[in-house]
């Protein structure tokens, strides 16, 4: 699913990477607890999250994600924007809280990471 079509579907506010929107990601992980993501295979997911840190920022470059949703209506920093600009990352807004963000993207065809397990 491309980057545009999920802004889009949850309406999201861009904050960096528009130009960038034609990025395609295959799945998505929804959570706050960084630790967590850094358990999954990660490759080509959407990493949507209640947190507005630099540990965001941090996590997501060392899992190759590049696609950040904040969820709640919450706007990244300026600080997290520029970090998130030196990695090349998208960063979206949404008004939706994590678990109706990730249920649309779900609905709309775009799956969840896999557990290791399942793959």
């Amino acid at each position: 699913m491309k980057v545009q079509e999920i802004l889009e579907i949850l309406e999201c506010q861009c904050h960096l990477g528009k130009d960038s929107l034609d990025r395609e990601v295959h799945k998505a992980f929804g959570c706050d607890l960084m630790s967590d993501v850094l358990a999954f295979d990660t490759d080509k997911t959407l990493l949507l999250t209640g947190l507005i840190n630099n540990q965001v920022i941090r996590t997501a470059e060392m899992m190759d994600i590049s696609v950040i949703i904040f969820v709640r209506g919450k706007k990244p920093t300026k600080e997290v924007i520029e970090l998130a600009k030196i990695n090349n990352m998208i960063l979206l807004s949404t008004k939706h809280i994590l678990y109706t963000a990730c249920g649309i993207l779900y609905k709309n065809g775009l799956k969840g990471v896999p557990r290791r397990e399942e793959e």
